[in-house]
């Protein structure tokens, strides 16, 4: 198994993934999860072309614990290792059929053709079919890693814009999402969360509330407390009268939100070094330097719909209904949390409204499990409320970066340092040993949420992903600072650290370029031996008419790249921003190479919204709290940008169908970011530096 793709190697039978039947439908079920990214559809795509097939005799299951585990859905990697031991499956399940056709049929296996899941004989009459021998083919074998697949050239789907096989419920409003889910004996379940995060339960009057009509149970542990009822609105009051009738004790636990930079400096931080290249007292001669330091507050995930979860007990054992991330995680943190054996738990994902990143997902799971706990047999169904998911969701880190570049003769980047402070940019299910879920901490027997942590390197790191300039620089230091006690939950925001670190770097890089009097796309260009960067921003450039760009006036054009995680995608944006009453972002030009395009509709889809939302963040953003509560507690307090403030997005798709698949789900928000600020500046002769870049932000620097 050396050779097969990384998930086959955890997760080697072909009947794990993969089940034909009678009907000649071809069941497969990835350890991935649909979470609006449409990988469902491109997962379909490379199923039908390495078992020639038709897309829509593939049918592709719900991820659940008795699948394969592929780890969580995370860092744009789902094509690039999913896809990868898709193919690999197919390929060998369609030369078992191959085979099993050429006994039946009596003829040479090489002699054969597979079309639309029927094999017959070249120029020959007789034919079977993958339905027809769905009984003779045995998939409870190993996958066989030396199977080919196909060249990109025998490639029929892959490539198209296959339309979506999620998107037809969704347009329809027909029940997909687990919000809408209902089953038998369904009860409802509502959690009272404390006030704020250091907040203590000293007492509640739990009698009142349990004779209330509809009330089936209340549950309280520690300061765990909630209701389940008959229906949502008895269970919707009775959390009310529960949470009137709670007494709390609070603490002034939380950081000064006007100095987070002071903050991630002060108390004990661990030092580590990322990048160490040529000597920084032996450097090139240096002419000129540039230092500047960049921050960016809490942000929040802000999904479309608050998080959902369903549980039922039967006979010790529990059945959870989640949208989280990763539902193997979630079982053996459920598992942990309660000291249960993890057979006795398995997890089943349904479609959530909203995922970007680590949000409350696999949290509101688990108060499911331990309301269901108290009426077994009874699945119990709980929602959060807006309120919760903007102040109890795991938060995006905040960062504060330092650089400092140093300048030859030549105006040409001779070194360059970076500091980056934050803290970790994860605690999933299972963290750090423990089972990292908001209500376990909760319990009157706690298991505390210790600091979040980061990512190895081979897996992307967290604080320090893209701190590492993409361009030529000779001598290069790059250390990453994380805060190890936090007063506030951080977990994967998507991209993690890139978002600001990508922001950061492309700033300082147009300085530079601007301080040595070049155009910022030939410094970027001139700094650039990556061809197909080099591509990018070419095409970005061409498309926006960076050439003719206005230099005067209430408009202008600012540029970012970057290629994800270092090994990802390539992507450059130019940002049209108009700045007179306000920062409005008008038009985002975006030139993208993901290698091999499977769907172009669905990386256009990715690209598209990581570049509004990083509008979104770059512009409005941000999690506000005192010295005890989070008060951005809904649309008003944490505003996110409207449709009437969308700015017109085109994509330019560079596709490499020679080269692998990568993600495209994060490749847009850093160099967005960085796009809108460069433009800002362009416009307005100053830079801000502090995310988010609001009117008020805009006025300050003007001032200084």
């Amino acid at each position: 198994m050396t050779d097969a793709p990384k998930h086959l190697a955890a997760n080697p039978r072909l009947s794990t993934w993969v089940e034909v039947g009678a009907d000649g439908v071809v069941r497969l079920r990835v350890g991935k999860v649909e979470l609006g990214q449409g990988i469902l559809t491109a997962l379909t795509q490379l199923a039908a072309d390495e078992l020639d097939v038709d897309p829509g005799q593939v049918r592709m299951l719900a991820a659940s614990t008795a699948g394969p585990d592929e780890g969580p859905t995370a860092g744009s990697m789902s094509v690039a290792d999913s896809g990868a031991a898709v193919r690999q499956v197919c390929a060998h399940v369609r030369a078992l059929f191959v085979a099993a056709a050429a006994t039946r049929l009596d003829v040479p296996a090489e002699t054969l053709l597979v079309r639309d899941g029927v094999i017959r004989q070249r120029g020959g009459a007789r034919s079977t079919s993958y339905a027809e021998l769905a009984g003779d083919v045995d998939l409870d074998r190993d996958v066989d890693a030396t199977v080919p697949t196909k060249a990109a050239d025998e490639l029929s789907f892959t490539g198209d814009s296959l339309p979506r096989v999620d998107l037809p419920d969704k347009v329809a409003g027909l029940p997909r999402f687990i919000q809408d889910l209902a089953l038998p004996g369904q009860l409802w379940g509502r959690v009272v969360r404390p006030p704020s995060p250091a907040a203590v339960l000293t007492d509640a009057d739990e009698e009142a509330v349990r004779q209330a009509p509809g009330v089936v149970a209340v549950v309280r542990d520690g300061s765990f407390l909630g209701v389940v009822a008959d229906d949502e609105l008895a269970a919707d009051r009775a959390a009310e009268s529960l949470r009137a009738a709670a007494r709390w004790h609070e603490s002034a636990t939380l950081p000064d939100e006007d100095d987070l930079s002071s903050y991630l400096r002060d108390g004990p931080v661990t030092t580590f070094s990322v990048d160490e290249c040529g000597d920084l007292e032996a450097a090139p001669p240096v002419v000129r330097r540039l230092a500047a330091t960049y921050s960016r507050p809490f942000l929040a995930h802000a999904s479309m719909s608050p998080s959902c979860g369903m549980a039922r007990w039967d006979d010790g054992s529990v059945h959870v209904w989640s949208h989280s991330q990763g539902i193997f995680g979630l079982r053996r943190a459920t598992a942990q949390a309660l000291g249960l054996d993890e057979a006795r738990v398995s997890v089943e994902h349904v479609e959530g409204a909203g995922a970007y990143g680590h949000n409350a997902a696999d949290d509101a799971a688990f108060d499911a499990v331990l309301l269901a706990r108290a009426v077994p047999g009874r699945p119990v169904h709980v929602r959060w409320s807006r309120q919760d998911e903007l102040t109890w969701s795991p938060f995006g880190s905040p960062m504060s970066i330092e650089l400092r570049a140093g300048i030859d003769a030549r105006g040409r980047l001779a070194s360059w340092q970076a500091d980056v402070w934050s803290q970790g940019h994860t605690s999933r299910p299972g963290y750090a040993g423990t089972p990292g879920l908001l209500a376990a901490t909760h319990l009157e027997h706690p298991h505390p949420f210790p600091a979040p942590v980061d990512p190895p390197p081979e897996r992307g790191s967290g604080s320090t992903r893209n701190a590492v300039p993409g361009y030529r620089v000779p001598v290069r230091r790059v250390r990453g600072h994380r805060r190890q006690e936090v007063a506030l939950r951080s977990s994967s925001l998507r991209t993690l650290g890139a978002y600001m670190n990508v922001f950061a770097i492309e700033s300082l890089v147009d300085e530079v370029a601007h301080a040595v009097g070049q155009d910022p796309l030939e410094f970027r260009l001139t700094h650039l031996d990556d061809a197909r960067a080099r591509a990018v921003l070419q095409a970005a450039a061409d498309r926006a008419g960076w050439v003719d760009r206005p230099r005067d006036g209430d408009t202008g054009l600012g540029i970012g790249y970057a290629r994800y995680k270092a090994r990802g995608a390539y992507c450059a944006v130019v940002a049209e921003v108009e700045a007179v009453s306000d920062v409005r972002v008008r038009r985002l030009t975006l030139a993208v190479d993901v290698g091999r395009i499977v769907n172009p509709d669905g990386v256009r889809n990715q690209i598209e919204g990581g570049a509004v939302q990083s509008t979104s963040w770059t512009l409005k953003e941000r999690v506000r709290f005192d010295r005890t509560r989070i008060t951005s507690l809904d649309w008003e307090t944490y505003p996110i940008l409207r449709f009437s403030e969308t700015p017109e997005v085109d994509v330019v798709l560079l596709d490499r169908p020679d080269l692998p698949s990568v993600g495209s789900g994060e490749a847009a928000q850093g160099p967005t970011a960085a796009a809108i600020g460069n433009a800002v500046a362009a416009v307005l002769g100053v830079r801000v530096r502090d995310l988010p870049i609001t009117a008020d932000r805009v006025i300050e620097a003007l001032g200084a």
